[in-house]
């Protein structure tokens, strides 16, 4: 058994919330062989064992009475390359930004949208992240993962994965019982800039980038992320909390009406509401509640203003989400998982 359990181990340096919650046992995976140990050491039962990757989207509202799981196998290759695509397979614990960079690097080209995401590869397709335009559902081609229920290991493919909105198969059918060692993407060998979001095209402008590189996109929005949303070395936080909620044309021009200048980007036959416009309307922007608030530079952001608990957390989230619905009659959902 190459990996090796730590007893009552602390999470406050791997969740950048801060919060100091604590793993009954705590397993770091360095390498894919260690996945397979794993599962076959018959350690984790379904809803018994969580991944904490970067700990970016993650709420402890109490010591963890199970088994924490932390990738940590690095590892890029080139599968195959044909018809102008690259197959490209990185294992669970490459961290988001440098894979994009990595990728970038060597002329492998789609991800650039979303550079600056935090936490690790493996997650990627469990939240399906996206930013400005891009989905990770717009490039996964493959998921391999172990399944702790039956100790097979399996590939799926894009379809199979049921990705939505900040959502797949492994939040649904698969939650609780599937152990992520890596992911396959389809990347181009061509650069085409999606530039379908006013905010990334204003940034690019300003800079005077009307043909920009897939670095500079990558680059600009990086910034632009930076100007948004606190670094957790600084502000505990778990990025953006709140899911933009996808509402009818309809429901769109209730709301236009009702509310002159909200905020909204067409996607499919709806429109995706911008939930930090909302909330900040309600007055929330700046407001603290105890020991966590909301960020002065973002509404959609809750910051960890000094030893917050998840408790805390999660009662300030309920309070938005009611207010944001008494006012406009949409229910946000929480984009942050609390545990």
């Amino acid at each position: 058994m190459a990996f090796i359990i730590q007893e009552n181990k602390s999470l406050k340096g791997y969740n950048t919330f801060g919060i100091d919650a604590k793993a009954a046992r705590f397993v770091e995976l360095s390498c894919c062989e260690d996945y397979e140990s794993l599962v076959g050491a018959k350690m984790l039962r379904k809803d018994s064992f969580f991944v904490l990757g970067g700990g970016s989207n993650v709420v402890f509202m109490d010591d963890y009475d199970g088994v924490i799981v932390h990738p940590e196998n690095k590892g890029i290759r080139m599968i195959e390359a044909h018809d102008g695509f690259y197959e490209i397979e990185a294992e669970a614990g490459e961290v988001w930004d440098s894979f994009v960079g990595h990728c970038i690097d060597n002329g492998w080209y789609g991800l650039e949208t979303m550079a600056g995401i935090p936490g690790c590869v493996g997650a990627a397709p469990v939240q399906n992240v996206g930013a400005y335009g891009n989905e990770a559902k717009d490039f996964v081609t493959k998921v391999h993962y172990y399944d702790v229920t039956t100790g097979e290991d399996h590939w799926i493919d894009n379809g199979e994965c049921r990705f939505e909105y900040r959502n797949s198969v492994f939040k649904g059918d698969l939650r609780g019982r599937c152990l992520i060692d890596r992911v396959r993407f389809r990347l181009h060998d061509t650069f085409v800039p999606n530039l379908t979001y006013k905010a990334l095209t204003e940034a690019l402008s300003r800079q005077g980038l009307t043909n920009p590189t897939a670095r500079e996109v990558a680059e600009t929005v990086r910034r632009v992320r930076d100007s948004k949303l606190p670094n957790p070395k600084q502000i505990g936080s778990a990025g953006s909390f709140f899911k933009n909620p996808v509402v009818s044309a309809a429901e769109y021009e209730r709301l236009a009406e009702a509310f002159p200048g909200i905020v909204a980007h067409a996607v499919g036959n709806g429109f995706k509401l911008a939930a930090g416009w909302m909330i900040e309307n309600c007055g929330w922007k700046g407001c603290d509640r105890g020991n966590v608030g909301v960020y002065e530079k973002q509404a959609l952001v809750l910051v960890n203003r000094g030893g917050c608990s998840g408790r805390e957390v999660r009662e300030l989230a309920d309070e938005i989400i009611a207010d944001v619905e008494a006012r406009f009659g949409v229910r946000l959902e929480c984009e942050a998982i609390f545990i």
